[in-house]
């Protein structure tokens, strides 16, 4: 494009990333509020929903020519290892799960680390109580204790029913969140339901396995009405760690580090040693052993990726 056909540089949000362009919403007159679909400069680095940037307009387009720096990212290991940013400038994040398909607490507390080594401040998301049963609530009900005991909020709606989705909305005003979680929990559903105008897609349930098949293909950024915004990501079925050291995986269990110098030995593994206050502190019911047996779950796959 012709740097004579480019107007004026101006600032806006990274809606949507469709690689070779973006959608842009201008946040300075005369662009405030509009969605502009942009290039990119060839050398620029990847953008994500939540980035903010510099851009020029153009006749029916324009150009993204720098970013600023992001106060947060959420980063996923790629199918390489490689580091690859989710989502930037983000407050919270909140992880969904459902009665259907069947919760993997494994798969939450790997969300729940992720967040705490990003420094974002995470929440969990029980979508899908209309799906609660006689057969599944017990189990159902001891995963929501669970995190609330840790200290978790936990805000239990129904997309369908509208149960709690008031209670959601105000917890999201004001702030910038994401909303995570393995396919078929019901995020778009649930963003649908929060801003209706939105429309994303929405996938059924597979007969065959129970589990969710993906209808978001890339994330997008949403204004919600009572304020805040959200960003609406593909489902994932894992989400790796290997990035992060033991330490770093360690305490991401926020409810072990009251215990982690406690310990009777420096190198205490919390597996069998004598004197580990972690081991102690579940025996007296002051960790959930589910916990403690998930972050052995993780740490052990992560080890031998």
């Amino acid at each position: 494009m012709d740097p004579g056909q480019l107007g004026a540089e101006t600032s806006g949000t990274v809606i949507t990333n469709f690689g070779a362009h973006v959608d842009i919403e201008g946040d300075q007159a005369p662009f405030r509020g509009t969605v502009v679909r942009c290039f990119k400069r060839g050398n620029m680095e990847h953008l994500v929903s939540g980035d903010r940037v510099v851009w020029q307009p153009a006749e029916a387009s324009g150009v993204v020519i720098s970013r600023e720096p992001r106060r947060s990212e959420l980063l996923r290991p790629d199918r390489r290892g490689k580091l690859r940013p989710v989502a930037a400038n983000i407050d919270r994040i909140g992880v969904v799960f459902a009665p259907r398909p069947a919760p993997q607490s494994n798969l939450i507390d790997r969300y729940l680390v992720a967040a705490e080594n990003h420094c974002i401040a995470p929440f969990l998301v029980l979508n899908k109580t209309d799906l609660t049963t006689e057969e599944n609530r017990a189990a159902i009900e001891q995963l929501v204790e669970t995190y609330k005991f840790v200290g978790y909020q936990v805000i239990c709606v129904s997309a369908t029913t509208g149960e709690g989705v008031a209670s959601l909305s105000n917890y999201l005003s004001q702030h910038t969140s994401i909303l995570v979680g393995q396919s078929g929990v019901g995020k778009s559903s649930l963003i649908n339901r929060l801003q209706p105008d939105n429309h994303s897609s929405v996938g059924a349930l597979s007969e065959s396995n129970d589990e969710g098949t993906h209808t978001t293909t890339a994330s997008k950024l949403v204004h919600l009405d009572d304020g805040g915004m959200l960003i609406d990501t593909p489902g994932i079925r894992e989400f790796g760690l290997n990035h992060l050291d033991p330490q770093s995986i360690l305490e991401g269990f926020v409810d072990f580090r009251p215990y982690l110098n406690q310990c009777k030995y420096r190198d205490c593994q919390h597996h069998k040693e004598p004197g580990c206050a972690l081991l102690a502190a579940v025996e007296q019911g002051s960790v959930s052993p589910q916990r403690l047996h998930s972050y052995r779950q993780i740490l052990e796959s992560e080890i031998n990726r």
